[in-house]
């Protein structure tokens, strides 16, 4: 019953967290002058991907045997395979609730018939064109990050640096893209030093740290409670580590979805999620690569494949700039079938 109770705590302390972490990484991107969609990317996103990544990192460098060390490939694995279907998925899941009294209907028929309701595109042309970019980086790279996995040759670990250098370029070209030409929105107080008009560096600097600390450690707990509660549900270890921990690490990701769709900010939840997936493509398998032999069984392939479908799907929408909340939500279905899938796999 214990570790019911505490998963509770730690998913609801994670959320309040992560009210806080919004709000303070918006005013860190004011202070640092980059431009809005940046704020998701690279500031929410670093933050946000920091839990999987120290596990990932712990893991490959300090595991006592090959098995150990395979945690962390089942971490680099796991994470773009929850936020490219799960984190997606609700993100779309919300909009289509917040957006149940907002839609226009079509105007009515010649016949005087009442027109349909218009289910709206998540945002205008540069939106999709913006968001379908980031998809486009991030394929490849996981495309590489699968292929490496079935084979094996000598200078296989060398390759990890190049992971390492793809982010860079990625994180060189959103912090060079400035503004995204959107008007200045007025931000909330500083939940800090919510009287202060313009808070003071280091309470931004401050808030934003704690609120760190909160998600990563309330992260960590929540993991442990899935992995005592798997065996109780009749779920075995390998089941709880691909099923449902990639769920609880990329956590703070959708909970940053859900706040910033509810203040009616979907591109900085859209672009959070697309700049974590950036980060768990290259930083964890980079580590992966240089540390580990970097060989994929039956269930990290799956996994693979899945996450690649998923964003097929999602690239597709985006390009022909048809995606709407409810085709977001059918994101979160590929997981389904990645669990569907492992049954035979691991029987």
């Amino acid at each position: 019953m214990i570790h019911f109770v505490l998963l509770i705590v730690c998913a609801v302390a994670i959320y309040l967290s992560c009210e806080w972490f919004v709000n303070a990484v918006e005013w860190l991107g004011r202070r640092l002058d980059v431009g809005k969609m940046a704020v998701g990317t690279i500031l929410a996103a670093f933050g946000t991907a920091l839990p999987e990544s120290v596990v990932t990192l712990v893991a490959v460098t300090t595991g006592a045997d090959e098995e150990a060390k395979n945690i962390g490939v089942g971490a680099a694995m796991g994470g773009p395979l929850a936020l490219s279907t799960i984190a997606y998925g609700v993100t779309g899941a919300m909009l289509l609730l917040k957006r149940r009294r907002e839609r226009e209907p079509e105007p009515a028929g010649t016949d005087g018939t009442a027109g349909r309701v218009r289910a709206r595109p998540v945002g205008d042309e540069k939106d999709m064109k913006r968001l379908a970019k980031d998809q486009t980086w991030f394929l490849p790279i996981f495309v590489v990050k699968v292929a490496l996995g079935l084979v094996a040759f000598a200078f296989k670990p060398v390759l990890g640096v190049l992971f390492f250098a793809a982010y860079a370029a990625y994180f060189w070209r959103e912090i060079r893209s400035g503004d995204d030409g959107g008007e200045d929105e007025e931000l909330e107080p500083l939940k800090l030093r919510p009287r202060a008009a313009t808070p003071p560096t280091w309470a931004v600097v401050v808030q934003t740290l704690a609120t760190l600390a909160v998600i990563f450690f309330a992260s960590q707990l929540f993991v442990r409670q899935l992995d005592a509660i798997g065996p109780m549900l009749g779920l075995s270890s390998a089941v709880t580590a691909l099923l449902l921990s990639p769920v609880a690490t990329e956590l703070p990701e959708v909970m940053n979805a859900i706040i910033w769709v509810r203040q009616g900010k979907t591109q900085l939840a859209l672009a959070n999620i697309s700049g974590a997936m950036m980060i768990q493509a290259t930083v964890p398998s980079g580590l992966g690569l240089l540390f580990t032999s970097w060989k994929f069984d039956g269930a990290l392939l799956w996994s693979g494949l899945i996450t690649m479908a998923a964003i097929v799907y999602l690239l597709l929408t985006m390009r022909a700039h048809r995606l709407t909340p409810g085709r977001l939500a059918l994101a979160a279905l590929f997981y389904a079938v990645f669990g569907l899938g492992l049954i035979p796999i691991l029987s």
